[in-house]
């Protein structure tokens, strides 16, 4: 009993020791982030945004606009103490629905991902390691043809056989971005395959999966991490240009391509049907894309001047 306590009592300061040891690592890492003002600001922009998306009903002041409300008295009304950015063609507050809309954009962004990214790179690195093979051949080649259609091109077309809707934007998306990853991962794990610390794995006869996502796959997760970061504001880019045409969200719910859409023909005299939906989303592309950037380099180790 007492020679137990004791080995409990020698662990203590082993646990002490990386306990230490992973907070010095993420003050490192907070370091190498918050030395880039913009990265920051993104990181504030995404915070805001993800606030104001979860809080929609509780921090607009027309959360009955986000439906199907109608008030014909007060269409295309200019920016005022009433409706801080004016309202739309059917007297919907449009500050209520821009708000409102970035429940449907990061709703799309996360899921899009959230499936393109585990097939892209699974596939992606079942190729890469096993170059040379009829299975990287044809991963790759399916792949190759995937990417030589424009991506906005493919979505519309795979979309268009569907009936427009957001689920059915998503599935064009997700289908238009596993191929990025694919790529990428097969880049990696190529380089990979020829390295020490798998060879060794090899050679004491560890299986190709354990190999490939518990030996290649921890060293992608810098690369893997940041280009998702980067993807959100895209994704939201490519569902609203969807929606512009008709062929995503569809009304009454709020959408930020549709928005810009139906203010279109409203100008020049009422531009902010179409300007402030516009510039939200400036903001969540500038935002995801600032934060992308912070977190490349807070997961890069190469700069000794912030260690």
């Amino acid at each position: 009993m007492d020679s137990a306590k004791e080995g409990l009592k020698a662990d203590r300061p082993e646990k002490r020791w990386l306990s230490a040891r992973r907070a010095e690592e993420l003050e490192k890492a907070w370091r190498r982030f918050s030395r880039n003002r913009l990265s920051v600001m993104g990181l504030i922009l995404v915070t805001l945004i993800l606030l104001l998306a979860w809080l929609a009903p509780y921090v607009t002041p027309y959360p009955a606009h986000a439906g199907a409300f109608t008030d014909f008295v007060n269409s295309c009304a200019a920016p005022s103490a009433e409706h801080w950015l004016g309202t739309d063609n059917m007297g919907r507050d449009i500050l209520t629905r821009i708000v409102f809309s970035f429940r449907g954009a990061l709703y799309m962004a996360v899921l899009v991902l959230a499936a393109a990214v585990p097939v892209g790179c699974s596939l992606g690195l079942l190729a890469g390691y096993l170059r040379g093979t009829w299975l990287d051949t044809l991963i790759m080649r399916v792949t190759d043809v995937f990417l030589s259609v424009p991506a906005l091109l493919l979505a519309l077309a795979v979309v268009s056989i569907l009936e427009p809707g957001l689920t059915n934007a998503m599935i064009a998306v997700t289908v238009m971005w596993w191929p990025w990853y694919a790529r990428l991962m097969y880049g990696i794990a190529s380089s990979c395959r020829n390295e020490y610390y798998v060879i060794h794995a090899e050679l004491i006869g560890a299986s190709k999966p354990h190999i490939i996502f518990r030996q290649i796959l921890p060293n992608c997760v810098s690369p893997i991490f940041t280009k998702m970061a980067l993807d959100v504001g895209w994704v939201i880019l490519i569902g609203a240009t969807l929606s512009y045409v008709g062929l995503g969200e569809q009304p009454p719910t709020p959408s930020l391509g549709q928005m810009v859409s139906d203010g279109s023909r409203y100008m020049p005299d009422a531009w902010w049907m179409t300007i402030f939906p516009s510039f939200a989303i400036v903001l969540i592309i500038l935002g995801f894309n600032f934060l992308g950037d912070g977190i490349g380099d807070m997961l890069s180790k190469g700069d000794s001047k912030y260690e």
